[in-house]
């Protein structure tokens, strides 16, 4: 078996590889300003998307441009969020030359999509592949892939604890070589009851003193968890942004979610924002939290909200996921500044962050790879995949961190 690393590779975003010149598993983006894609288009004779994040879903269109029309395939809730995905790129970049796929390839997506469960094996340009749950996001998976001579896993973006949203990974599919995201090889978590009870006690604190909550979350998975949590502790919210969207989709698929019936109260709590007649500018003088997009501050609804409350020190902005360099959320957290519209503003609100990440931390890592011992590690999707792969090395484990553009025979 023959894998190409056409992005992933010691980095985090455009994930990409391919199997045999035929298979491809994932085809993302790397955001910024340029975004970065793929080092280059194959013409594979299928494609296989592990979950529906735009580092790993973000070009998947553009393989449809031309003549091209390989299948896609992917679990249920990868193929809606792929497209609301792509939908929303167009909206953002269609007019640009950055954006490289068009509307008609969206379309064509929709044309060529095959979709599986957990646990269903399926044929993929001649190779044998099965999705198990990797407890990252609804529909996340790892996917295995067997040729007939080599049975590689690929653990896509995984999480070994449990989520309000999903539940952790516990599949440990045999395999003879694993390609294993190292996203937070160096970090340990802190433990997620203590995350969640830190922050409930800075929400409930912010209200009774009166104060608004600007809850920056990810479109995808984040905001689905902090509505849950909004709704456990009995904390008044609205939901802003895709993340409306994304939650009232997710409902369609219970199967995928750890509690069906807990994610349908956690919507009918919060209060939708329709965006009309000024309700934004309404909302930010009630005690309330807002769980809105975009996660790192570069856009989306949040940017309406935290004009409105950043002079008032009551008031708070609590972060929720990982903050990239040179993003405004980042900038927020380190400088207390905030560059909105194109104009650096003081925040005089109080500023958090909150690890509530849905990727394993070293230790789950370790413990996933511990049932791989004895096989080769291809460590990606990283910001240390060699100092991983090393550290793996020196324990006695066989590793490597491929570089983007590389071929590795097993």
């Amino acid at each position: 078996m023959d894998v190409r690393f056409l992005g992933g590779a010691r980095e985090v975003g455009r994930s990409a590889l391919l199997i045999n010149d035929s298979l491809l598993l994932d085809f993302g983006l790397l955001t910024g300003n340029p975004p970065q894609f793929p080092v280059e288009t194959p013409d594979p004779d299928a494609v296989v998307v592990s979950h529906g994040h735009l580092d790993h879903v973000g070009t998947v269109p553009s393989l449809l441009s031309g003549d091209r029309r390989p299948p896609i395939h992917w679990t249920p809730p990868t193929y809606e969020l792929a497209l609301t995905l792509a939908r929303d790129t167009l909206k953002l970049h269609g007019g640009s030359y950055n954006c490289p796929f068009t509307e008609n390839d969206v379309k064509r997506v929709t044309e060529v999509s095959e979709t599986h469960g957990y646990q269903e094996p399926f044929e993929a340009a001649g190779h044998e592949v099965t999705f198990s749950n990797a407890g990252h996001i609804p529909g996340s998976a790892h996917v295995l892939v067997d040729d007939g001579d080599t049975r590689l896993l690929y653990t896509g973006d995984f999480h070994t604890d449990d989520q309000r949203l999903v539940s952790g990974t516990t599949a440990r599919p045999d395999a003879d070589v694993v390609v294993c995201e190292s996203t937070y090889s160096d970090v340990e978590h802190e433990d997620r009851d203590s995350v969640e009870e830190r922050f409930v006690e800075s929400v409930e604190s912010t209200l009774w003193e009166g104060g608004t909550v600007v809850v920056p979350a990810f479109a995808i998975g984040r905001t689905q968890e902090m509505l849950l949590i909004c709704e456990a502790y009995d904390i008044p919210c609205y939901v802003d942004g895709m993340g409306k969207r994304v939650t009232e989709m997710l409902q369609q698929y219970p199967e995928f979610v750890r509690d069906a019936d807990a994610l349908g109260r956690a919507k009918s709590h919060a209060r939708f924002v329709t965006g009309r007649d000024g309700q934004r500018g309404r909302i930010t003088d009630q005690t309330a939290a807002i769980v809105t997009t975009s996660g790192m501050l570069s856009g989306g609804p949040a940017m309406s909200y935290i004009p409105k409350i950043r002079s008032n020190p009551t008031n708070k902005i609590t972060m929720t996921g990982y903050q990239v360099a040179g993003t405004p959320g980042r900038e927020l957290i380190e400088s207390g500044r905030a560059e909105i519209d194109g104009r650096v503003m003081p925040v005089s609100a109080q500023v958090e962050q909150y690890d509530f990440s849905a990727h394993a931390d070293r230790e789950g890592l370790l413990t996933f790879l511990d049932a791989y011992r004895d096989v080769p590690v291809l460590v990606n999707h990283g910001d240390r995949c060699a100092a991983f792969a090393a550290e793996l090395d020196a324990d006695g484990r066989r590793a490597s961190a491929p570089a983007v553009g590389e071929t590795v025979s097993l």
